[in-house]
């Protein structure tokens, strides 16, 4: 028997809040083969340098990595699915026309932002519609970043 915990996050994409800025999110349903699930469910997933991008009028997730699932065969079996190969988005045609309409005009990207099972079991893709940031950005989020927790270790140390 297989148990699902809630919201089990196995893949993030740790530079996503660092690069860029945030805009929006939102919740994918993804499509996937089976070998792949399995893998997922084994933790064996990266999103770094994957981005979500469009073919056709949909929405895909390209150069994410989710390993082979060793108990499937040999590589190069049927069984065994690609690593990197483009994962189709389902999303509701309402929000796909809007990302796409910010890409397009607004010089906005779309970026994985995590890898999880929902309640129900399902694996689902968190993007955010985002804007990159630029060098002066990063330093500035880094020096917050350091206050913050420089602010917590003297809170801490006082009581």
């Amino acid at each position: 028997m297989v148990q699902i915990t809630l919201n089990k996050t196995v893949a993030e994409n740790r530079r996503a809040r660092f690069d860029y800025f945030i805009e929006q999110t939102f919740d994918a349903g993804i499509v996937l083969a089976g070998t792949e699930v399995k893998s997922l469910r084994k933790g064996q997933a990266s999103l770094n340098e994957s981005y979500a991008g469009e073919i056709k009028g949909e929405l895909f997730l390209i150069n994410a990595h989710i390993a082979e699932y060793t108990q499937a065969g040999k590589a190069g079996s049927k069984a065994q699915h690609e690593i990197r190969r483009p994962r189709k988005l389902l999303l509701h045609r309402k929000e796909v026309d809007k990302l796409l309409g910010s890409i397009r005009r607004e010089g906005m990207t779309i970026v994985p932002i995590s890898i999880y099972f929902n309640e129900r079991g399902m694996a689902k893709v968190q993007i955010g519609l985002a804007k990159g940031k630029k060098q002066h950005d990063k330093r500035q989020t880094e020096k917050k970043r350091d206050w913050d927790r420089e602010k917590s270790r003297i809170m801490r140390s006082r009581g």
